[in-house]
C-alpha cells in the first residue's frame, strides 16, 4: 500500500469526510494541518494546490472528498 497523506484544515467538513473514510477502509495514513503546520501549508502550494482536503496516495493527488477516486486509489 502506497503512503497515505492529508492536508487538512481545522473546521474543515470535507477533510473529515476523507479521515473517516480512510479510518473505515482501515488505512494510515499522515495528516497535515495546513493551519498548524507552515511547512504544511508550503507543501501544499508547491504541489499547486490552495484548498483542502488534497489526498496524496503515492504519485497520485485527489483534491476534495472524491470517494470514487479514493476507492480505485486505495482499493
Amino acid at each position: 500500500m502506497p503512503d497515505i497523506v492529508v492536508y487538512t484544515m481545522t473546521g474543515c467538513p470535507h477533510c473529515a469526510a476523507v479521515k473517516e473514510f480512510l479510518k473505515e477502509k482501515g488505512l494510515e495514513y499522515e495528516e497535515r494541518n495546513v493551519l498548524e503546520d507552515a511547512a504544511a501549508l508550503n507543501g501544499l502550494r508547491e504541489l499547486g494546490f490552495n484548498g483542502t482536503p488534497v489526498t496524496i496516495v503515492g504519485d497520485e493527488s485527489v483534491l476534495g472528498f472524491d470517494r470514487a477516486r479514493l476507492e480505485a486509489l486505495v482499493g
